[in-house]
């Protein structure tokens, strides 16, 4: 079956760094494009990062575009979110996604905490 595990969430400053990972299983990973989401307190899931299944292809929120890249190894079955000059606003629990055979699979979610 599909699983997907995130990683690497934490608590940093503003203006530090944090790379979340995701590992990926169940499926032909190279043959999918895949996604991050963020989810903040009472606020809807939203789209941050997409990647096409070959890394040809990304696609950014405005919001994080110029500090976030994501990045995946098809080798590893893993996608990659490199996040640089995290703000509060930035707080959020992030997913990653598939979309697989016409139904959307995500992770359990990693905390990302940006405070001083």
């Amino acid at each position: 079956q599909v699983q997907l595990v995130e990683s690497g969430g934490g608590l940093v400053q503003p203006g530090g760094s944090l790379r979340l990972s995701c590992a990926a299983s169940g499926f032909l990973f190279s043959a999918y494009a895949m996604s991050w989401y963020r989810q903040a307190p009472e606020k809807e899931r939203d789209l941050v990062a997409s990647i096409s299944n070959l890394g040809l292809t990304t696609n950014y929120a405005d919001s994080v575009k110029d500090r976030f890249t994501i990045s995946r190894d098809n080798a590893k079955n893993t996608v990659n979110l490199q996040m640089n000059s995290l703000k509060p606003d930035d707080t959020a629990v992030y997913y990653c996604r598939v979309f697989f055979r016409g139904k959307a699979y995500w992770g359990q979610g990693t905390q990302v905490t940006v405070s001083s």
